[in-house]
């Protein structure tokens, strides 16, 4: 009964989609609101998932850098590296093919989205991948950045898929930060974890700040650009995205390229930096992926990029290349559709992709562990 539920549901939701264009609004227009009985769906019911979202705020201090060293203080050596910024109120959008259906709080105030950027870092090598910079992404990062970083037995067996999926198990030093000091197993001391046996690379998933950035580092080297500069010239620019967002890396994590020096940034913020961006710009940002890779009419991402950045990896089922996707796993959200996938951050940042039904959540600062029970009341809403 309840598989019938849910493919009934699926078509009532899709039914709208036919024969209808997903609406793009173009830079600094306001946002359009869906007209009246444009959709189907609850409009009390909705509200319902609004005022949950707006009663259950992310319970960390809204000074970021006292929520940082709170919610990190049992990993060794860790400090504040990058600027932080402290933050609004619970804010999002629901869109149905673009259009709002409902919104809260401040969209256009620019705060810090923590590991959302990882979805935004994997975007830099899908586009690498469709522009042939990276030939193939079981290719030997080795191969292309050939400076010491994957020297060595392990580290030379990494793959550009294994950082984007993180299971790499990199093992290393990278603007001072230890590899092993990052999110360090419970079990054992200290010096246990330095020496342990390392894992083979695509084997075992282990969310890694330090990691993540060895994969900005050498998309950095690769692009031979700095990466806020390829995301605005080949993806936020072309999106109509303000001018607001800024993507930070450590205060010393400088490299040089061509004689050039460049700032490496950072796929999250645990440590400061980070991409800092507004609701309405994530929102354009899933947009893309909520449109196979297009926006409105032309294609910026393949969707051959997005197919293979939405395949759950063999460690994790709900892991992409850094997308989180809803299968029956550790992460799975009971109630709604198992082909959404989406971006997650600390503190409560989320862009939930439905390509489907065409439906596109953001939401900002909601309480990580209430976000399945709130996304099930927007879809019980249709």
């Amino acid at each position: 009964m309840k598989r019938i539920y849910c493919l009934l549901f699926g078509l009532v939701l899709s039914l709208p989609v036919l024969g209808q264009d997903l609406y793009f609004p173009k830079r600094n227009e306001v946002w359009k609101k869906a007209e009246t009985r444009q959709f189907n769906f609850k409009t009390d019911k909705l509200q319902e998932a609004v005022d949950f979202a707006m009663q259950n705020e992310y319970s960390g201090s809204r000074d970021l850098r006292r929520a940082i060293l709170k919610g990190f203080e049992r990993e060794p050596f860790h400090e504040i590296l990058g600027p932080t910024k402290k933050r609004g109120g619970p804010a999002g959008i629901i869109l149905k093919n673009g259009y709002i259906l409902a919104s809260w709080g401040d969209t256009q105030r620019v705060d810090m989205t923590f590991s959302v950027t990882k979805s935004f870092l994997s975007t830099m090598a899908g586009l690498a991948w469709d522009q042939g910079l990276i030939k193939n992404t079981d290719d030997k990062v080795g191969s292309y950045i050939w400076d010491g970083t994957f020297n060595g037995n392990h580290n030379s067996k990494i793959s550009w898929e294994h950082l984007l999926q993180q299971n790499s198990d990199w093992s290393g030093e990278l603007w001072g930060l230890k590899d092993w000091a990052d999110r360090p197993a419970k079990e054992g001391g200290l010096d246990d974890w330095k020496f342990r046996k390392l894992n083979e690379p695509g084997t075992v998933m282990e969310y890694n700040d330090v990691r993540v950035n060895v994969l900005a580092y050498s998309l950095t080297h690769l692009w031979r650009k700095p990466m806020p500069m390829v995301l605005k010239q080949e993806l936020m620019d072309k999106i109509g995205a303000s001018t607001t967002w800024r993507w930070f890396g450590y205060d010393h994590a400088w490299t040089e390229v061509d004689g050039v020096q460049m700032k490496s940034v950072t796929g999250g913020g645990h440590s400061g930096a980070g991409l800092f961006i507004s609701a309405e710009d994530m929102a354009r940002f899933g947009m893309v992926f909520l449109n196979n890779g297009k926006w409105a009419k032309e294609q910026l991402i393949s969707e051959a990029w997005i197919t293979k950045a939405t395949k759950p990896s063999v460690p994790n089922i709900n892991y992409g290349y850094m997308w989180w996707l809803n299968q029956k796993g550790a992460r799975y959200w009971e109630g709604v559709p198992e082909h959404l996938f989406y971006a997650a951050g600390f503190g409560g940042n989320f862009i939930v992709v439905d390509q489907e039904n065409g439906l596109l959540i953001v939401t900002r600062w909601l309480e990580p562990q209430k976000v399945g029970e709130f996304v099930k009341l927007v879809y019980d809403s249709f």
